[in-house]
């Protein structure tokens, strides 16, 4: 019986051989019987394994970028999105039609390659030599452009790969956080984000542009034939001796693939509690609540406003060998020594308030939640509040006192926000001015008005500022700056302290307004108050806070 078995098996096989064979006089394309050969494990990995068996198709010998490539059918859209693709980032392919058999062979050698997981989920290795190189020539946004205009307009075979390195590479020397490439009509415009603003830096011509955007989904691993759709991923830049994540975001438009990286940069992010920027009044507040031993501290503003580097600098401070702390982030943007940090993965079901009720099982004393979206959420991490353990989040609201009000809108109650929260921190980030070209100035009449109108109420334990005899600082712009005004940023806050008279307010599911009243009377600044103070210091202009906080 057993013999039978094999019998049809191999007529099976045979069956399959020879229909391959049919294929390949029909598409007058030579014959292969892959597992018959010797298939070369560094040629394989040049297509991702998950992409190779989408399309239908492997890469079992390659010279430089001459390739001999595997398919089933030539015709199957999939197989000739990948070739086309293949074609444009500069290799040719000699196609040979296998069966169905020879291409499981050549699929199957992937596990022999171990190193191909890791460059699949996505690795860029930039070597010391160049990342050195890049932070001694990439000064500005204008010498990036000079670098990649000559990358571009050389002959190097790895023309592209260098480009993409040079973008990386200049976006961690100038401390950008995002770099953006948009397709436009007739070019493709890459925008760096530094210090919260995008700056221009230069234009592709869209074959170079098609180029890139295929060697970044490469090493994201997303899918090369999907143009219509919004796709996310994300890869590893290996820098010396640091790992770091950048997460891509790719949407379609009228021209082509809008393309957004990421940079988690740790450098970026790893400030120290004393130099996130809090007034000495509420840096004072802050030391004593983050040494509590239980209760919620949330930090609230919009996306980019430095929340989660807050937070990091809280656990950093508190640290010490006796406490558990353990975190759960979307994405782990710095990994922080001696803490338990975990990363939510939504397509897993793994989410913020799963993790959470995970890390409740874990005995730990102090628990940071990178972002409170729902009910769920909410209750849980409150719920680890009121049981013994110190909680640090975030929340998305324009300032402290919105706090509560958006809490009672996701559907928590007011008897649990109440004994649960210590502290609401309001923030957002501006640009601190440039040292070497900040210019001494006085206000105009109507500047000088605003800012006596929003320190009228300074606190009393704070000194009022001269006002009779008021400079200030503008922007000019130097190479120091990149021609900005601006170098680096800090933090403006505000804070409310959930003491006995909010809490009683909260029972009765206050306004913004009655919250905002009430804490008056616990002489912290407020946000506008606390810009204004480092405007007249000199740290920003009165520009920086229009833009950010809208006065003026």
């Amino acid at each position: 019986m057993a013999v039978n078995k094999e019998k049809i098996e191999e007529l099976r096989k045979q069956e399959a051989e020879d229909l391959a064979k049919i294929l390949s006089q029909k598409y007058q394309l030579p014959y292969l019987d892959l597992t018959r050969i010797t298939i070369d494990l560094d040629s394989l990995k040049i297509v991702p394994e998950k992409t190779a068996r989408e399309s239908r198709l492997a890469v079992f010998q390659s010279v430089g970028k001459k390739l001999q490539v595997a398919v089933r059918n030539p015709d199957i859209p999939s197989t000739r999105e990948i070739l086309e693709e293949l074609k444009r980032t500069g290799y040719t392919a000699q196609l040979f039609i296998v069966s169905e058999n020879s291409l499981q062979k050549a699929w199957s050698r992937y596990k022999e390659v171990p190193e191909f997981t890791e460059i699949s989920k996505g690795l860029i290795e930039i070597s010391e030599e160049k990342i050195d190189n890049f932070l001694v020539k990439i000064k500005n946004t204008a010498d990036l452009k000079t670098a990649l205009e000559t990358l571009a307009n050389s002959n190097q075979a790895r023309k592209i790969s260098e480009m993409l390195e040079a973008i990386l590479g200049g976006a961690l020397s100038l401390e950008a956080s995002d770099v953006h490439i948009e397709p436009q009509e007739e070019t493709a415009r890459l925008r760096t984000r530094l210090d919260g603003v995008l700056q221009d830096v230069v234009f592709f011509d869209k074959k170079t542009y098609s180029l890139i955007l295929s060697r970044i989904k490469l090493i994201s691993e997303l899918k090369l034939n999907i143009h219509d759709k919004a796709q996310d991923g994300r890869f590893t830049i290996r820098a010396q001796t640091n790992d770091i994540e950048v997460r891509t975001s790719i949407l379609p438009g009228p021209f082509g693939e809008s393309i957004v990286l990421r940079i988690l940069n740790p450098k970026t992010i790893a400030l120290a509690f004393a130099d996130l920027g809090l007034h000495p009044v509420l840096l004072e507040i802050m030391e004593k609540e983050i040494d509590r031993p239980n209760g919620m501290i949330l930090t609230t503003g919009p996306t980019g406003s430095g929340k989660t580097t807050t937070l990091y600098a809280f656990v950093k401070k508190i640290y010490s060998p006796a406490t558990k702390i353990i975190t759960i982030e979307d994405p782990i943007e710095y990994h922080l020594a001696g803490i338990s940090q975990t990363q939510v993965k939504e397509e897993k079901g793994y989410d913020f308030a799963k993790g959470l009720r995970s890390i409740l099982r874990q005995d730990p004393d102090i628990i940071l939640v990178g972002e409170i979206r729902d009910l769920e959420t909410a209750e849980t991490a409150m719920h680890a509040a009121l049981t013994g353990h110190l909680v640090f989040s975030t929340l998305h609201t324009n300032n402290a006192a919105g706090t509560v009000p958006r809490l009672i809108d996701l559907g928590v109650k007011p008897n649990i926000i109440a004994p649960a929260i210590n502290v609401a921190m309001a923030q957002r980030l501006v640009r601190k001015l440039c040292a070497q070209c900040k210019q001494k100035d006085l206000p105009t009449a109507e500047e000088k008005s605003t800012i006596e109108k929003i320190l009228k109420d300074l606190p009393k334990n704070i000194a009022q500022p001269d006002l009779s005899n008021l400079s200030i600082f503008r922007p000019k712009g130097c190479g120091h700056c990149n021609a900005t005004g601006y170098q680096g940023r800090v933090g403006v806050f505000e804070a409310i302290l959930i003491n006995d008279e909010i809490e009683k307010l909260i029972l009765k599911t206050p306004s913004e307004n009655e919250i905002t009243k009430a804490a008056k009377k616990q002489n912290i600044p407020t946000i506008e108050q606390d810009a204004i103070l480092k405007a007249i210091s000199g740290i920003t202009s009165l520009e920086e806070i229009k833009r950010i906080l809208g006065v003026f």
